[in-house]
C-alpha cells in the first residue's frame, strides 16, 4: 500500500496523541511523560503563541535546548501554532547563535537558562521579540523543581548572569491562563523545520525541511525498519541531540507516530553518570553513533549491564568502525544497523536492516528513496564505480533558506539532490560511502567546514593565513588541525586556541595548531588541503 505523505506534523501527532494517550512518552531526569500530558503541555504552549505574542503562522522559533522534556514541549507545541521552528545548538557562540537568529528571521527563542548569557548578549542586534527561558526542572513537580533548579543555580553555579529586554519564564507559560489552541491550516508543503547546515560550501544555511518532507522520512524509515520498530514497545535511548536532525526524526516523529518512548540523556559526555540511567530501563532500542559506542564499551558498569532486552543498535552522523561494531555485538548480543542521511534529506537516505546488515555499508536506500553516482560531468555510473552519490524522494528538501542560487547548486531539474559525496554502489543496491567530495571534517559526527575555522583564524591580527585539515583521532572520528603562518614570533598554540574559542562553538576549535612559513597552493593562489593532509599521513606512516 503506497505511503501517505500528504499530512503535516500535528495531524500524525494528534492522532499518536490519541491512539496512545496513557502510554509514556519521554522520560528525563527520571519524570516521564504521557502522550496525553505531552499533548496538553504542547496545546498550552501553542495557546500561549497565539494568543500572548504576536507570532503568526510561518513565523520562526528559533528552540535552542539540550535533551530536556522542554524540548518536546515547545516543538510540538509551536508547531500546532502554525509556527516553523530553527532547531538551534546550544553550545553556539554567540557569534554563532547571533548569524542564525538574523539569517533565520526568527522572532522568538526558547532556551535554556544554563546556556542563555551568549544569546542575551546579542539579542537587540537581531530580530527575536519575545525569549522563553526555562529551567532545568521545570516539568518536574514543584518540589523537585524547586529543589533541582536551586542546586544548579546557586551550589553548582551553572547559571551565570543574563538578561534579555523581553523574557518570560516558561513555567509561566505553561500556567498562564488563557483559551485553548486553535486549529492552524498548514500544508504538507508548508515549511516545519529550518535545519542548519554547511551544505556542501561551508557556508551555515537553513534547508527548508517541510511536513511533507518528514512525515515521508519518518513513514519510510518506519517501513524500511518494520521488524525492528514495533508499535507502542519500544524503549529508545535518546543520547543524540534532538537538535540534530537525525535524533528529531528518530524520536520526534519516528518513534512517537508508533507510540513509542524515549529516554532523553541531556548530557551524554558524562559517561558515569549516562551509564546509571541505563540501570534503571530495559532499553530495546539504542541511538548513537562511534564515539560514543567506543566511550560506552570502555566503562566497566556499561559491560554490566543487562542487554538482553536490546534487539538494535542504530549508528548514523559519521562512519561506523569494524572494529566498534564486533565489541558492541559481542557484548550486547545487538547488531549496530549504520545508515547514511543528511540534512538536506530529512535526514535519512539509506540504512541496514537487522536482519540484512552489511558492515561497511550504509544499508539500502528507504523506501520511495532513489539513488545514483554520477561522476564529475554528471554522467550516471554503472554499479560498481565510485562518483558522486545524488538522492531524489520525498525527503528531499525544499531548498536553502532565502538561498536559491545555492538550492539549485544542488538539486537540479530533475529533483536530484547532489550530495557531496562519494559512493558506490554494489548490484544487490547496498551503498558504501568510500570519501567526501569536500573538505568536510567530521568530529564525532558534528560537522566542521575548513573555511569557517579558516576565517575566525585569519580574523586574528597576528595571523596572516591558515589552513585547516581533519585529522584522524584515536576514537574513529576527527579532530580540526590547523595550519598558520603569523607574523609574530611570540604568538603560541594555546593564544590561538583561546581566539578560536571566542567565536566557534568546542567542537570547531583547532585541536591541533602547528606553525608554518608558508602553505602549499595552486598557481592560482588557492590553498592545497590535500597536500597537507597527505603529509600528515605521510607522518604517521
Amino acid at each position: 500500500m503506497p505511503l501517505n505523505y500528504h499530512r503535516t506534523i500535528p495531524e500524525v501527532f494528534a492522532e499518536a496523541c490519541q491512539e496512545y494517550s496513557d502510554s509514556p512518552v519521554f522520560t528525563c531526569m527520571d519524570r516521564t511523560i504521557s502522550f496525553r500530558e505531552l499533548d496538553d503541555l504542547s496545546g498550552k504552549f501553542a495557546a500561549y503563541l497565539q494568543h500572548h505574542t504576536n507570532l503568526k503562522p510561518g513565523d520562526r522559533i528559533a528552540i535552542q535546548l539540550p535533551n530536556i522534556l522542554q524540548y518536546p514541549i515547545a516543538v510540538f507545541g509551536a508547531l500546532r501554532a502554525g509556527l516553523v521552528v530553527v532547531n538551534t545548538n546550544p553550545l553556539y557562540t554567540a557569534h554563532e547563535i547571533k548569524h542564525q537568529l538574523n539569517d533565520s528571521g526568527a522572532k522568538a527563542l526558547v532556551v535554556l537558562a544554563n546556556i542563555a548569557k551568549n544569546a542575551s548578549t546579542i539579542i537587540r542586534e537581531t530580530g527575536v521579540e519575545q525569549v522563553i527561558v526555562t529551567e532545568l526542572a521545570d516539568i518536574h513537580s514543584p518540589l523537585k523543581r524547586l529543589l533541582i533548579n536551586c542546586v544548579v543555580k546557586y551550589v553548582k553555579k551553572l547559571v551565570p548572569e543574563f538578561l534579555f529586554p523581553n523574557q518570560i519564564s516558561f513555567c509561566k507559560v505553561l500556567s498562564l491562563p488563557q483559551k485553548s489552541w486553535e486549529i492552524v491550516a498548514r500544508d504538507p508543503e508548508d515549511v516545519a523545520v529550518l535545519q542548519y547546515t554547511g551544505g556542501t560550501t561551508g557556508v551555515a544555511k537553513g534547508a527548508m525541511l517541510t511536513h511533507r518532507n518528514l512525515v515521508a522520512n519518518m513513514l519510510q524509515l518506519n517501513e524500511h525498519m518494520v521488524s525492528s520498530f514495533r508499535r507502542n514497545q519500544e524503549l529508545y535511548i535518546a543520547p543524540l541531540p534532538l537538535y540534530h536532525i537525525y535524533s528529531f526524526t528518530i524520536h520526534c516523529t519516528s518513534a512517537v507516530a508508533l507510540g513509542n518512548h524515549s529516554i532523553l540523556i541531556p548530557n551524554p559526555r558524562d559517561i558515569k553518570a549516562f551509564v546509571e540511567t541505563l540501570k534503571k530501563y530495559p532499553f530495546t532500542l539504542f541511538v548513537g553513533l562511534n564515539t560514543l559506542f567506543n566511550a560506552l564499551l570502555r566503562n566497566p558498569d556499561f559491560q554490566k549491564l543487562d542487554f538482553s532486552p536490546l534487539h538494535l543498535t542504530s549508528s548514523g552522523g559519521m562512519a561506523l568502525t569494524a572494529e566498534t561494531a564486533n565489541k558492541w555485538r559481542e557484548l550486547t548480543g545487538s547488531p549496530i544497523t549504520e545508515g547514511y542521511g543528511l540534512t538536506e534529506t530529512s535526514p535519512v537516505v539509506c540504512s541496514n536492516q537487522v536482519n540484512a546488515v552489511q558492515y561497511g555499508t550504509v544499508g539500502r536506500p528507504l523506501p520511495d528513496t532513489e539513488c545514483k553516482v554520477v561522476d564529475e560531468n554528471g554522467n550516471s555510473l554503472p554499479t560498481g564505480e565510485a562518483g558522486e552519490l545524488c538522492i531524489r524522494g520525498p525527503q528531499v528538501m525544499k531548498g536553502y533558506w532565502q538561498r536559491p542560487e545555492a538550492t539549485a547548486e544542488v538539486i537540479d531539474d530533475e529533483g536530484w539532490f547532489k550530495s557531496g559525496d562519494m559512493a558506490v554502489i554494489a548490484p544487490d543496491g547496498f551503498i558504501k560511502i568510500v570519501d567526501r567530495k569536500k573538505d568536510m571534517i567530521n568530529v564525532s559526527g558534528f560537522k566542521v567546514y575548513p573555511n569557517e575555522v579558516e576565517d575566525v583564524l585569519a580574523s586574528h591580527p597576528d595571523i596572516v593565513e591558515a589552513a585547516v585539515i581533519g585529522v584522524p583521532d584515536k576514537e574513529g572520528s576527527e579532530v580540526v588541525k590547523a595550519f598558520v603562518v603569523c607574523s609574530n614570533p611570540a604568538l603560541d598554540v594555546k593564544a590561538v586556541r583561546d581566539f578560536a574559542k571566542t567565536k566557534l562553538t568546542a567542537y570547531k576549535v583547532p585541536h591541533q595548531v602547528e606553525f608554518c612559513k608558508d602553505l602549499p597552493k595552486t598557481n592560482v593562489g588557492k590553498i592545497l588541503r590535500r597536500e597537507l593532509r597527505d603529509k600528515e599521513i605521510a607522518k604517521k606512516a
